[in-house]
């Protein structure tokens, strides 16, 4: 038992040990797939020093479709070195659509996941890959698993 006791410090210790400061604000644009509606609007806001939330708001408005898509998720931040850093985060949302064309619309909502990597430049940009599998709960939108790979460009403040 102490043996495990005395693991269980030194892996909660090395964790601590490694978390980063994060930036308090950030936001920009994640670019991506997002299921057909395409660039989204990303704020970050922190939580603590390895932990935040971020919101993401993307749209559609083309000839055939409209659409908008909004996402709410809850991150933990870990440094990998130096300024880059992985994170992992859940969550989900809302998406609503109009098909002129099908003459079909809708409203579902989602789960979502979050996995990815960023870099923090000393100057106020961060660059970050992610990967989010997204759940949809709606036979018409999605009613399996959707991955989601994107691009992040965020100013920090």
């Amino acid at each position: 038992m102490r043996k495990i006791t005395v693991l269980l410090t030194f892996l909660c210790f090395g964790l601590f040990v490694n978390a980063q400061e994060i930036s308090e604000n950030a936001i920009g644009l994640r670019l991506g797939d997002s299921d057909g509606l395409g660039a989204e609007i990303s704020y970050q806001r922190a939580i603590g020093s390895n932990n935040r939330i971020e919101a993401d708001l993307g749209w559609r408005n083309s000839k055939d479709v409209d659409a908008f898509k909004l996402t709410g998720l809850y991150q933990w931040v870990w440094n990998i070195d130096g300024n880059f850093n992985w994170y992992a985060g859940a969550g989900g949302g809302i998406v609503s659509w109009s098909h002129d064309k099908s003459d079909s619309s809708g409203t579902a909502i989602f789960a979502a996941g979050d996995v990815g990597i960023e870099y923090n430049f000393d100057i106020p940009l961060l660059l970050s890959l992610d990967i989010r599998p997204e759940l949809g709960f709606d036979d018409k939108y999605s009613d399996d698993l959707d991955l989601d790979i994107a691009l992040g460009i965020r100013y920090q403040f």
